[in-house]
């Protein structure tokens, strides 16, 4: 079995472009969430977003802006940061044991909704001659596999909200078990369409705008309405340990376990014991026991639903020490990043690591008596000595993903 470490990150966010900048804003408890435009809003009667402050010409030609989903843009961008931030180059035939697992809910969910406004409303003759490979899920992996010449495996997971996570944590498996040396792996999602708001808005989820837009998602609070969907990338380097020391590459981490598990009870409520168990899953592939996680960054997505069963879950699988574990939910100033959440919330979690800085849940001023754990409101702690950290992830349709991550100790 080969040690995996963390060599390299990168992130496309509501609240910064660059690893340093978002966790800042994380530290600071900075919000993304903000009304959206008024001639996008006046159709909906949600008027909040997290959206990401980015601008394709920036990054891109025009041509290649206009022949690229929004999503791909993000991964693309993230994926090249994340590739500098790494140092990483390949001596010849490296490529065929290098690749990228990636994460989105909906792929190409802007172009997709744009052609069907041309083609339904405007009543075009002839679409654009590129949606299908704008629209595909596995673009955004193909094309950085083009970009950087990685010719290992280049695989899309798309499992909702747990997506980006189970890339990440499948990609460790990979290089654990010898299959490949460096994987890329993250996820993306651009889906602030209106298309989109308005079938969240159907099912009850998202949550309702208060006077100030940006305290409207609450996780853990009692007064909570749901979440507020948002928009971004995250990839990170994976590498065996043994590449990553004889090329003297920078480590944030090291990949301790990964635990997958399906609730297999119902498509939208989560499961108590389905979440535990992915936690203990984690748990037992890290060879760690409940006592040696010092932070978890919780799926907490601010509904009714989930976060009164994460906390019975970390409860179940932590025992009366849940009580002493710094928790927060990152949600509450970047959104939910739906297929890109477990990645993001990955990279907050694994600076923690780096900054011995805990996150806030910025808005949680109202606590629910049903979640009663120590939910970090409203300001960051400081000068915390964090070891190892837990990111839980969990889905519509029951996937569950949880990662956990260490101070890389050289032994």
């Amino acid at each position: 079995m080969k040690r995996v470490v963390i060599t390299g990150m990168g992130i496309i966010s509501p609240i910064g472009n660059t690893c340093e900048d978002f966790f800042n804003s994380l530290a600071a408890g900075k919000s993304g969430i903000r009304r959206m435009s008024p001639d996008f809003a006046e159709r909906l009667s949600i008027r909040i977003a997290a959206h990401a402050d980015f601008n394709a010409g920036d990054y891109f030609s025009k041509k290649d802006a206009r022949t690229v989903d929004r999503a791909n843009q993000f991964a693309q961008v993230a994926a090249s940061q994340a590739w500098q931030d790494s140092g990483l180059q390949f001596a010849e035939g490296e490529q065929r044991r290098a690749g990228i697992y990636l994460g989105t809910g909906m792929g190409g969910a802007t172009t997709l909704e744009a052609s069907y406004e041309q083609l339904f409303l405007q009543k075009v003759k002839r679409l654009h001659p590129l949606p299908v490979v704008m629209v595909m899920h596995n673009a955004a992996a193909s094309c950085i596999s083009i970009n950087h010449g990685l010719k290992g495996p280049c695989l899309t997971f798309s499992t909702a909200c747990s997506s980006s996570a189970v890339a990440i944590g499948e990609a460790f498996r990979l290089i654990k078990h010898g299959y490949a040396d460096v994987m890329l792996a993250g996820g993306t999602e651009s889906l602030l369409t209106y298309g989109i708001l308005m079938s969240w808005e159907s099912i009850g989820t998202l949550a309702l705008e208060t006077d100030d837009p940006s305290m409207s998602c609450r996780p853990f609070s009692k007064d909570r309405t749901g979440f507020v969907l948002g928009e971004g990338a995250a990839i990170l380097v994976l590498e065996s340990l043994d590449r990553a020391k004889t090329r003297g590459a920078r480590i944030y981490g090291e990949v301790m376990g990964y635990g997958s598990t399906a609730d297999a009870e119902h498509i939208t409520k989560p499961s108590v014991e389905g979440q535990a168990l992915a936690m203990e899953a984690a748990l037992e592939e890290a060879r760690l026991g409940p006592d040696e996680i010092d932070y978890i960054n919780a799926h907490g997505t601010a509904t009714q639903a989930n976060d009164a069963v994460e906390t019975l879950a970390i409860k179940k699988v932590f025992g009366p020490r849940a009580y002493d574990i710094p928790i927060s939910s990152t949600k509450s100033m970047h959104g939910h990043l739906l297929g890109a959440a477990g990645a993001v919330e990955l990279v907050a979690s694994v600076m923690a690591l780096q900054r011995r800085t805990i996150p806030p849940t910025a808005t949680l001023t109202v606590p629910d008596p049903e979640c009663d754990l120590d939910y970090v409101p409203g300001k960051a702690r400081t000068g915390v000595d964090l070891k190892t950290v837990m990111s839980n992830s969990f889905a519509f349709g029951g996937t569950n993903a949880v990662l956990i991550v260490k101070r890389y100790e050289n032994y």
